[in-house]
């Protein structure tokens, strides 16, 4: 008897079984030869068409979804990832905006999207790190409802202080804000945001008292910086740049626990403040339960191109450390980050309003 070639059987570990595709009849004879070909029409009796194996993720089109309105910072970054990530994958990356709620509306598309690797989103330490302490109605659980897929870049800011403030360094500042608690002031991108939550921090771990003056954005703060009536202000480093060659304020340090890359010469505030780490996280996330091989192939992709020279420049011009790593690594990047926001908005009982 002439043996029929081996064939390999579909996986349907994720599939449901249908009883009207999976039963199929033989022919009512006893022979060995009619119950081996049964057996064997079985994948094509399910599939209606003959078994093959899986396709590689991924077969089209994959949405980038970006919680914040188009041209800012996140943005930009995205859509750089984006067209890298494109030629990569041989399918092209579309960057969708949904700005809203402080970026937890595209957030929450996400984490209500299908789970097969083809919606995922760029988050940032706002959406799953701050954002669920400021606010316990967000409507999604930044820890169980996302795939973390992998850490993309680090933020730090710049501690600029105004031409009137006599302080050279952290140390000089601190002595100034001990000395008249209460009579110099901060000023900030608005309640809640890390601008705001650097500042308070920075209170906290000092022991000053310095007032919060909130702004609709950190490009409003500096005119009054210039003129002295704001004297401290913790800025994302690339939009303080222009203002820092102009010489209209004055860096004393960077808020990373290591230097930027953009201002090398600048020390760090953890120098003279041990500890001291006020840091945004960007990083790609997709809804829970994604497939393990499209967080793999995107983790792969994406960890190549941090890798690449020209996306590491590309990242410097932005105020960007490239970063990296496996999902768990990045999975726990978040969590450290959110542990140490809520303690301290709990500390300093810190609302968005």
């Amino acid at each position: 008897m002439r043996l029929l070639p081996r064939q390999t059987a579909p996986d349907w570990h994720n599939r449901p079984f249908t009883p009207a595709l999976g039963q199929f009849i033989v022919p009512n004879c006893n022979s060995r030869r009619a119950v081996l070909l049964g057996a064997l029409a079985a994948p094509f009796a399910m599939n209606g068409t003959p078994a093959r194996a899986q396709t590689a993720y991924p077969t089209r089109q994959v949405r980038l979804v970006v919680p914040f309105p188009p041209a800012g910072a996140t943005d930009i970054l995205s859509r750089e990832l984006a067209r890298q990530l494109s030629e990569r994958l041989k399918q092209p990356v579309v960057v969708e905006n949904r700005p809203g709620a402080g970026g937890a509306l595209g957030s929450d598309l996400v984490a209500k999207s299908a789970p097969d690797g083809y919606t995922i989103q760029m988050a940032t330490s706002s959406t799953h790190s701050i954002g669920p302490s400021l606010n316990p109605k967000i409507p999604y659980d930044a820890r169980s409802d996302f795939t973390p897929i992998a850490h993309v870049a680090n933020s730090a800011n710049v501690l600029l202080v105004a031409p009137n403030v006599a302080a050279r360094s952290v140390a000089d500042l601190i002595t100034l804000l001990k000395a008249k608690p209460g009579q110099y002031n901060y000023g900030s991108s608005g309640n809640g945001t890390i601008v705001h939550l650097t500042g308070e921090l920075f209170k906290s771990m000092t022991g000053t008292f310095v007032v919060h003056i909130p702004y609709r954005g950190t490009a409003l703060v500096i005119p009054d910086m210039v003129s002295g009536q704001i004297h401290l202000l913790f800025d994302n480093i690339a939009s303080a740049l222009p203002h820092l060659r102009d010489g209209r304020v004055k860096a004393l340090a960077v808020t990373s626990l290591t230097r930027s890359t953009l201002l090398p010469d600048l020390p760090t505030v953890a120098d003279t403040v041990p500890g001291f780490d006020s840091t945004t996280w960007f990083g790609v996330f997709g809804p829970k339960g994604m497939p393990a091989e499209a967080t793999a192939r995107l983790n792969t992709e994406i960890n190549t191109i941090l890798q690449t020279p020209v996306f590491i420049e590309r990242l410097k011009t932005l105020g960007y450390d490239a970063a990296g790593g496996t999902p768990a690594q990045f999975a726990q990047v978040v969590v450290t980050d959110t542990f140490k926001w809520a303690k301290l908005i709990k500390e300093r009982r810190i609302t968005s309003e």
